[in-house]
């Protein structure tokens, strides 16, 4: 009942009426403290080698901390072996979103026994490009094109988000960096003085997307979003909706395991067309790729 999102006093209000027994928040607790070992195993498993693809993103949560009620973030990885198996491969509350962060991170699924990531896609976390750098130095870093074309719709107004949107499309479905720029300079030309900050969205985000133009369209489909965390993260919001606010980090850690156990039981299928997709990982990636299989 509590991996599925139901409250303490819901739970006990089901387990009084089915059974005429009464067990106070703190007895609900406690019996579900008993998870914590198993969570922290869970946390601290080892990890495959490799990794074909690692997302990253965050999902918020409210937190009671010091008689304050404040926000916090709980990013997620979610990772593709090289069996073509999604995992989620930990979870993490953020401190501050810089390199020195993201480091840690990095380092922990080092530790755990990750060696390689061949892509990486995020939605532009600061400090995360150096910190990829430092630890998994041959990772190709992606940023997520979605999160550009919503950024950038903000300053545009509603009678030209259909051509607007259109006119981007050159660029993120172009076929090489090379016109995905002349794409990016059609766009400037056509709309920097009516809408210079929607523009300036498309410029500043251009080289952190650019990543996915060197691989193939099976490939590039996988990278050019954070959506398959996105729906990860859906799937935990319906599980923890009617959580308002949480009463300390462990509480968080135990809803959400719990949910990732539930969420998992469903990840039976390897990614669609996988076979074909690894042999372009292994024609592009070499001996990164090959030593593993």
């Amino acid at each position: 009942m509590y991996a599925n999102g139901m409250t303490f006093s819901e739970i006990g209000n089901q387990i009084e009426d089915i059974y005429g027994a009464e067990l106070s928040n703190e007895t609900l607790s406690r019996i579900t403290d008993k998870i914590i070992p198993l969570m922290e195993e869970w946390r601290n498993r080892r990890l495959e080698e490799v990794y074909a693809i690692v997302y990253l993103d965050g999902i918020r949560y409210n937190v009671r901390e010091n008689e304050q009620v404040i926000n916090k973030t709980v990013y997620f990885a979610v990772g593709i072996d090289l069996g073509g198996q999604k995992d989620v491969l930990g979870m993490w509350i953020a401190e501050t979103e810089t390199s020195k962060y993201w480091a840690k991170v990095l380092s922990d699924l080092r530790n755990r026994g990750v060696k390689d990531i061949l892509i990486m896609t995020t939605d532009g976390l600061s400090g995360m490009k150096e910190a990829v750098e430092a630890i998994y130095p041959e990772t190709e870093l992606q940023g997520c094109v979605v999160h550009v074309i919503r950024n950038g719709m903000k300053y545009v107004s509603y009678k030209d988000l259909k051509e607007f949107s259109k006119d981007t499309k050159s660029i993120y479905q172009a076929p090489t960096e090379e016109s995905a720029r002349k794409g990016l300079n059609a766009l400037k030309e056509k709309w920097s003085e009516k809408y210079p900050l929607a523009v300036n969205v498309w410029e500043k985000s251009f080289d952190r997307i650019s990543t996915m133009y060197q691989f193939t369209p099976e490939i590039r489909k996988l990278i050019y979003t954070t959506n398959p965390i996105e729906s990860f993260n859906m799937q935990l919001r319906r599980k923890t909706k009617n959580r308002d606010v949480l009463p300390n980090d462990t509480a968080i850690f135990k809803l959400l395991y719990l949910a990732v156990v539930e969420i998992k039981k469903k990840w039976v299928m390897k990614v669609k067309d996988w076979n074909q997709i690894l042999q372009q990982l292994k024609v592009h990636f070499g001996e990164r790729v090959s030593k593993y299989l």
